[in-house]
């Protein structure tokens, strides 16, 4: 929720002493006009919500337990408060993404550890009221082991313009597109299958309606696009995310869009980078234009705000913030260093 004052509030996820990390629940930081960011405090005491939703028309925040292996609703209480809403819900090992449908109906989970994609229904006070267990995903490049198979790890959700929502199987090498069934959670309704070994991680919706996918293990980000309408999504473009070649020890994080959704912002853990990449008409092309140090260490999450750019570093207990150029896209120096215990996510409460 924006503030009167201009002031914007941000929840921060984190790990806690439960995943060896140093954080100690939801956060709650205000960003400042300045692009400066203040640490508030913590709005609940939670073990590991390494990622958080918010509700897209109530004061309601929705969080996953990580090494708990649950998702948990909040309701907003006086300027940054958070108040648990009834018991936690049980989710998958690792659960490590949440997504709250645009219309307020449902909610997805996603869990790295077990491959689940799990929906859960909400009422009109936001709070959930029944859970659905997706098909599990079938590895398309099955044919092609000899040790017995991978696992499924299922990372991320995002809800498509068109009403289908879209996740990504980064152990599977998969996008899976699904229909919501009310009362009845998701029905498969296509897959789009990337190369071997890429680990497909998150994934960001461009205006035009490009969907570009970062892979965590390749480090690129490849670009699929429905012909028309509710259409099949097909692969149109992939590409190095880095302008400079990855470096051992590399894995992709997060992927954002500038508003105007002309430049995408990588983040690479490992040699601790932003990778700056342009968006090319209306092919969705992409050009790496320029990789920057991200001031921290292991970028795990990044947020693009009103030509801001803050970046929570896990390892390094920081949140970094640049000032993004208005014509080029390209940060500048750091501007604003936040202290944060093991940050993992950075969401606008809106």
């Amino acid at each position: 929720m924006t503030r009167s004052d201009n002031h914007t509030l941000i929840w921060t996820g984190s790990y806690t002493a439960d995943s060896g990390g140093h954080g100690a629940g939801i956060g709650a930081v205000s960003a400042n006009p300045d692009g400066t960011l203040t640490w508030l405090g913590t709005a609940a005491k939670a073990d590991s919500p390494s990622f958080i939703a918010v509700h897209p028309s109530l004061p309601v925040v929705y969080a996953v337990g990580e090494t708990a292996k649950t998702v948990q609703a909040y309701r907003r209480r006086g300027e940054f408060g958070l108040e648990a809403v009834g018991e936690p819900w049980a989710a998958g090992e690792a659960a490590c993404h949440v997504a709250v449908d645009p219309e307020g109906r449902f909610l997805m989970v996603a869990c790295w550890g077990d491959g689940q994609v799990l929906l859960y229904e909400l009422d009109t006070d936001g709070g959930m009221t029944a859970r659905f267990s997706a098909a599990p995903s079938v590895d398309p490049h099955r044919d092609e082991e000899s040790d017995g198979g991978r696992p499924s790890r299922a990372h991320a959700s995002l809800m498509l313009a068109d009403g289908r929502i879209m996740t990504t199987d980064l152990g599977h090498d998969l996008l899976r597109v699904w229909n919501y069934v009310p009362r009845a959670g998701l029905a498969v309704d296509h897959e789009v299958v990337l190369p071997k070994g890429s680990g497909p991680r998150h994934l960001v919706q461009h205006p035009g309606g490009t969907v570009f996918v970062v892979s965590e293990y390749s480090i690129e980000v490849f670009a699929a696009r429905a012909a028309s309408g509710a259409g099949r999504f097909e692969l149109v473009s992939k590409g190095p995310a880095t302008a400079g070649g990855a470096q051992e020890g590399d894995s992709a994080a997060e992927i954002a869009l500038s508003p105007g959704g002309k430049h995408v912002y990588v983040g690479v853990r490992g040699s601790n980078r932003i990778c700056v990449l342009e968006v090319g008409g209306t092919s969705g092309q992409l050009r790496p234009v320029m990789d920057y140090a991200s001031g921290g260490d292991w970028p795990r999450h990044h947020l693009v705000r009103n030509g801001w750019l803050h970046i929570a570093h896990e390892r390094s207990h920081d949140v970094t913030t640049f000032r993004l150029d208005p014509e080029t896209g390209l940060p500048g120096d750091v501007h604003h260093r936040l202290v944060a215990g093991s940050p993992t996510a950075l969401v606008v409460a809106s």
